[in-house]
């Protein structure tokens, strides 16, 4: 049961990183302007990458863990 629950979220986070490829990739292509029912994904990116950054070492390390995650 446990596997079976493990697979479905591994799925979909799977699927949720294909949309968030295809998010990214739209809105650099047409412009964050003209995507207004994907919001301002690059700029969201942006914002966290430059949150994680001012945060120092808790930042690199919280960094950490989410890749971790995502690669796992």
């Amino acid at each position: 049961m446990l596997d079976s629950a493990k697979n479905a979220v591994k799925a979909l986070t799977e699927i949720g990183m294909a949309l968030l490829s295809l998010a990214i990739v739209a809105s650099l292509l047409v412009g964050s302007g003209n995507m207004s029912f994907l919001g301002d994904v690059v700029g969201n990116i942006t914002s966290l990458v430059q949150q994680l950054g001012n945060a120092g070492l808790a930042g690199l390390i919280s960094l950490g863990v989410v890749i971790w995650l995502v690669r796992n």
